[in-house]
Order: structure tokens, then C-alpha cells, then sequence
């Protein structure tokens, strides 16, 4: 089983009460060489990107086609976003997607963390599972139509601590047989020891205790099986005020491990760090530090340790 890495370079993101813009903008030349960098001699490097069909096709980081180089390929998150749940023309905007980006495509993600209630995400928007649903087949769809035979379609959630949540159940009822045909893998986005706190010495386990809890009790209430492999779409932890860059660099260092050591049990097929770099390196709260380089690039030791991960762990 391979097993790839990735990031996401730009620094624009979203915290629970909207979009941050990143205090500098992208700067190419410097996200092409830190991704380089990263990538090593790896064969293959996921670039993590974000296209909305709400708000017109917006992307974020601007052109990612040109990171989409020198094995790196597209890691392609399509947010829906349409606040009235009003989904005609999402599964054209779908098709239209892979028809024109899937040669440079690895990984298509359908939605943005549709089980999380924060408006900028998709959780918060009723029907979404209905789009989730008729954007996976309409990818997979069009993706086989059109040779794209390496594209892997999904899509991906947030850990749920909640028993009393509702989504995997009512995703099981809305997936019919042409959704478990086309579903190539489900995501998982979690941030241990940064929104719940994990006392000293725990790291390992609650990282351990998530991704088993994700893959042995949340899929299967929607129906979908061992065989369907896992991504961790989105992993990080911020710096900035009580949190060191030495401890990122740790955090870093034992969330890796721990993830790529479950890759054969857990069928993981990738992990990807968000993000790149700060939104805002004196900015205020935690949102604005998740990079493991500063807003102006300059490294944090979190990078280093990130980019020897990559090379002494990709399968090749």
C-alpha cells in the first residue's frame, strides 16, 4: 500500500466565525521551493487546494495548477456552500471540475467538513448530505467516463464526540449502491490538543484513539466499510501565544508517527499538514499560526522535522 504526503500551501483560512486573509500575500516562488523541499524524492506530493461552487469557482491559494508540478499533484477540495441548500447545477459543477482538472488531479474531495455546524463550512448548510452524495457519483462518474482511472473521489468529516449525532446515521440512508461504487476514500480532518486540550504525556493516545474511533465506529453507521481507505485531509497545530515553536516540532514529529505507523491497520493512504505557512504571525489567536513556516516564510523548526518525515517515511 502506498502511502503519500502533503500540505496546504496557502494562507488563506477560516476560523469559526469566517475567512482570515493571510497579513501578506501568496508569494509562488516561495510556496514552489518550501514545497519542493518537502517533497524530497518522493514520487508524489499532495497539494491541498479549496474551490468554492457558491461564490464563484473562488480558489484558494490562487492558480494551484501551478504547484501541480515535478510529481505533485492536486489534492482538490470542492466546497459547496449554497446557504439555501439549493443544489441544482452542483453536479454540473462537479463534472465540469474533473473534466477540465482531472489530468492534474489526485485526490477530489466533495464538500468541506459537512458534519461541522461553523459558517463557513459545509455542516452548517441544510440538504448537504444530498450534495454529498450526488457530487461523489457525479465525480467518479465523470472521472471514469473520462480515463481518469487514478482519480480518487470522497469525501471528508470532522471526529465526532457527540453520541447523539445524527450525520453518519442519515449519510447511510441517503448512500445508495452508486455511492458505495464510487466512494474512493473518506477524510478525516482533527486537530488533537488544539480546540480539546490532551493532557501531558497523551498525545499519542488520543491520536491513536481518534483515528480507531473514526474508521471502527463512525463509518461503519454509515455503511461503509474496512475496504474504503482513509485520508487525514487536514492535521496541524499552531504556535503563537502559550504555544512554542519546539512543541509544534514535537507535536509534529509524534501525530506523524503515530499515523503513518496505523497506515496498514487503518487503511490510510495520506497524510496532509495544514498549513504551509501563518495567516498572520502576530495575529491574535491560534487560527493564525497553524503554518510551519511565518507569514514571510521564514522557517519554523516544525518544517524540517516535517520534510525528513516525508523522506524517511514515504512508501515508495
Amino acid at each position: 500500500m502506498t502511502f503519500t504526503f502533503g500540505i496546504y500551501p496557502g494562507g488563506l483560512l477560516g476560523d469559526e466565525r469566517g475567512v482570515i486573509e493571510p497579513v501578506r500575500p501568496d508569494d509562488p516562488a516561495q510556496i514552489t521551493a518550501a514545497l519542493r523541499e518537502l517533497q524530497g524524492d518522493a514520487p508524489e506530493f499532495l497539494v491541498r487546494a479549496y474551490r468554492s461552487y457558491a461564490d464563484g469557482a473562488h480558489r484558494t491559494p490562487e492558480r494551484p495548477e501551478q504547484y501541480a508540478t515535478d510529481g505533485r499533484r492536486l489534492d482538490l477540495v470542492l466546497q459547496f456552500g449554497v446557504r439555501s441548500g439549493e443544489s441544482a447545477g452542483w453536479a454540473d459543477f462537479v463534472r465540469r471540475t474533473v473534466r477540465e482538472e482531472g489530468h492534474r488531479l489526485a485526490v477530489l474531495q466533495i464538500c468541506e467538513e459537512p458534519n461541522l455546524d461553523l459558517p463557513v463550512l459545509d455542516g452548517s448548510i441544510p440538504n448537504v448530505g444530498r450534495a454529498l452524495v450526488e457530487g461523489v457519483i457525479a465525480a467518479k462518474e465523470e472521472a471514469l467516463a473520462r480515463g481518469y482511472h487514478h482519480l480518487a473521489v470522497g469525501f471528508n468529516a470532522v471526529p465526532s464526540f457527540d453520541p447523539a449525532d445524527t450525520f453518519w446515521p442519515e449519510l447511510g440512508r441517503l448512500a445508495d449502491e452508486r455511492f458505495h461504487r464510487a466512494l474512493d476514500y473518506v477524510g478525516l480532518d482533527f486537530f488533537p490538543d488544539v480546540f480539546r486540550p490532551v493532557p501531558q504525556g497523551l498525545l499519542v493516545d488520543a491520536v491513536r484513539g481518534v483515528l480507531t474511533g473514526f474508521r471502527n465506529d463512525a463509518l461503519p453507521r454509515a455503511g461503509i466499510g474496512p475496504a474504503v481507505p482513509l485520508r487525514i485531509c487536514e492535521n496541524g497545530w499552531p504556535t503563537g501565544p502559550g504555544r512554542s515553536e519546539g512543541r509544534q516540532a514535537e507535536v509534529v514529529e509524534q501525530v506523524v508517527r503515530t499515523v503513518a505507523g496505523l497506515a496498514g491497520e487503518l487503511g490510510i493512504r495520506s497524510y496532509s499538514f495544514f498549513s504551509l505557512r501563518d495567516a498572520d504571525s502576530a495575529g491574535p489567536g491560534p487560527f493564525h499560526h497553524f503554518g510551519l513556516l511565518r507569514d514571510d516564510y521564514a522557517r519554523k523548526p516544525a518544517f524540517d522535522v516535517y520534510r525528513d518525515l516525508v523522506t524517511e517515511l514515504t512508501v515508495r
